[in-house]
């Protein structure tokens, strides 16, 4: 028998084993991600549950400084604070975060809106100087803004890198708890971060951590 049948038939099934691409079965649970807008959701969760508890929390409260310090660090100049300091979030003219620590007497509150909010006086003149957010809603990204390993460019765009800065604020949110009532002449503690554009203007802080004292 002449050899050419058999190489032929060799060679076409080659060919044919070479057309066929073979799909790896991915377990339940462990599909790909997609990469386009759809996935969006799914990569800010594993993010959060890869980041929030074990990197950010930690960042914001072994970095916090105390508010005098700050006051103190921001008289040489905003830039200079934040270069020392703090982190800048990313666009023209974005804010500097910076982490900070400190305690107040409640002087004002707005408690009866879904972005309620606390006054504090903090140096003892009896006038607001810090706002402190106490949410469910929680406005700005300073809480994602203080993370330089929130890097933008790992974001497929703005709305991806959006949608972190609310999961994040809704994370902190959960953690937010407050006594029922009125809080004018409490003091309150608190851990958290204050975005700047200018370095005389109030600071509104996002808190990772906060005690109303008895």
């Amino acid at each position: 028998m002449k050899p050419f049948p058999l190489l032929a038939l060799g060679l076409a099934a080659s060919l044919a084993l070479a057309g066929c691409k073979i799909v790896k079965n991915e377990p339940e649970g462990e599909k790909a991600i997609a990469a386009d807008a759809s996935g969006d959701d799914a990569r800010t969760a594993q993010r959060i549950a890869d980041t929030f508890e074990s990197k950010l929390l930690p960042l914001v409260n072994d970095t916090a400084l105390p508010l005098p310090d700050l006051r103190k660090a921001l008289a040489g100049g905003l830039d200079a604070a934040g270069k020392a300091h703090g982190n800048r979030g990313a666009g023209a003219g974005a804010a500097w975060n910076f982490a900070v620590k400190g305690e107040g007497k409640v002087v004002s509150a707005k408690l009866d809106s879904r972005a309620r909010w606390i006054g504090l006086d903090t140096d003892g003149d009896n006038q607001q100087d810090v706002t402190v957010q106490l949410g469910p809603v929680i406005k700005g990204s300073a809480m994602r803004d203080i993370a330089a390993f929130y890097n933008f460019d790992d974001f497929r765009d703005q709305i991806e890198f959006a949608k972190l800065g609310r999961a994040i604020n809704d994370e902190l949110s959960k953690r937010i708890s407050v006594p029922d009532g009125d809080l004018t002449g409490r003091t309150v503690r608190f851990t958290g971060v204050v975005p700047l554009k200018k370095a005389d203007e109030e600071f509104t802080v996002t808190p990772s951590k906060i005690e109303v004292l008895p």
